[in-house]
């Protein structure tokens, strides 16, 4: 009779075991060790498996003479047609040591560097033109600081990607800024409130590499325009109040000027390397751009080693390296955020073609655009191609 008894309380607890692991595992997504992403549909997909959204087929001979109005890059008609039905993803993208290599930095238009906290470097990263004919993994995604969020108002509020974000009261407080400005819940593309499948946690994200949980978030582009799409967030900025006014919903494009592009390509220069720091004694974070003449466009190392993309396993490289010089405060309270001068008018240093150029950076309000010119005042010509903006603190030494 015990032992019946005994068989029939061992099955109850397999039994009970099961459903607790069966809910547990719904609630909170994916476990560690879980998660094998092997192609674009596994993160763009219903849980039934059907895939959301479709990619395009670019004919061969469609003639690439549309401007992207983020890169200057030209692309064809159809992929113009597909990015005006979206607004532009702005991805928060970390940068600790556990975090390399990332996923997806190649492939973005525009790319903001600056330190999160403690020494630390953080990336924002937009997506928009050249992730039209591809399901981008973008990995690992973190969390929303304050700056980061000035810089992307000036882009007529596009899409903003985050894991949370720093909400400490006061001057850092991202998630409470996010709100006021504009998206206020909506449009904010915050894992917090959208979770699996648009985000998973892949744990074997890097081949090889144990990887904490912090460093393990991971979406693509098609999984957040899908997510987005569904909620009838488009290609439409939404109704916000800025100050004492409303301004108006307005297709994305509307008002935005966007940078100038040269009409042809200069001959390469003589300046074959880049050098700088964002932080003394934080060397892991140091960055070094190497020109390739070849490609028109300078690779990226940082701590000694080449800046790879997971991707495609080769060296981010931009058209466009722009080393932006601002005020920086901090640590300012116990989680050690920083704060910069993101508004008003500075100096910066632009690197293209192996060309060095001293221009001024200004941006007269947050949702103003931030423009360079030159020393008469004109609007700087970029090269086509990613801009990645490097923003460091006034006195840093950039060696060239």
């Amino acid at each position: 009779m015990q032992k019946k008894q005994l068989l029939m309380v061992l099955v109850l607890y397999v039994i009970s075991a099961i459903a607790s692991y069966g809910a547990f595992s719904y609630f909170i997504g994916p476990l560690k060790g879980s998660v094998s992403i092997s192609g674009p549909s596994d993160l763009a997909s219903e849980d039934d498996g059907t895939l959301i959204g479709s990619l395009l087929t670019i004919d061969p001979s469609e003639p690439k003479d549309q401007v992207c109005p983020l890169n200057g890059a030209y692309y064809t008609q159809t992929e113009k047609t597909a990015w005006e039905e979206k607004r532009p993803l702005f991805v928060m993208i970390e940068n600790s040591p556990d975090a390399r290599p990332q996923s997806g930095l190649s492939d973005a238009d525009i790319v903001f560097e600056a330190i999160a906290e403690g020494g630390v470097t953080r990336f924002g990263a937009i997506f928009y033109c050249g992730v039209q004919v591809s399901d981008t993994t973008i990995a690992p995604i973190r969390s929303a600081r304050s700056y980061f969020v000035d810089w992307a108002s000036g882009f007529n509020l596009p899409l903003y990607v985050h894991v949370g974000g720093a909400n400490v009261p006061g001057p850092t407080n991202a998630l409470g800024q996010i709100g006021d400005y504009g998206w206020n819940g909506e449009n904010d593309l915050n894992q917090f409130s959208i979770g699996y499948p648009t985000f998973v946690r892949d744990y074997n994200r890097v081949p090889g590499k144990e990887i904490a949980t912090e460093h393990t978030m991971v979406t693509t582009t098609e999984a957040l325009w899908d997510i987005a799409e569904k909620r009838e967030w488009t290609n439409t900025t939404p109704e916000r109040r800025v100050g004492r006014s409303i301004v108006e919903a307005a297709p994305w494009q509307d008002g935005y000027q966007g940078w100038v592009y040269e009409s042809e390509a200069a001959p390469a220069g003589e300046v074959t390397s880049i050098a700088y720091e964002f932080w003394s004694g934080y060397g892991q974070y140091a960055v070094k751009w190497q020109y390739d003449a070849e490609r028109d466009a300078f690779l990226r190392s940082q701590g000694g080693e080449k800046h790879i993309d997971l991707n495609d396993d080769e060296p981010v490289g931009a058209a466009n390296v722009i080393v932006m010089l601002t005020t920086e405060k901090g640590p300012i309270n116990e989680k050690k955020h920083m704060l910069y001068g993101t508004t008003g008018t500075g100096d910066a240093l632009l690197f293209k073609h192996g060309e060095a150029y001293e221009v001024t950076w200004s941006k007269k309000d947050r949702e103003a655009e931030l423009t360079f010119v030159d020393s008469k005042g004109k609007d700087i010509e970029l090269a086509r191609g990613l801009t990645w903006i490097s923003v460091v603190s006034i006195g840093t030494e950039v060696e060239y």
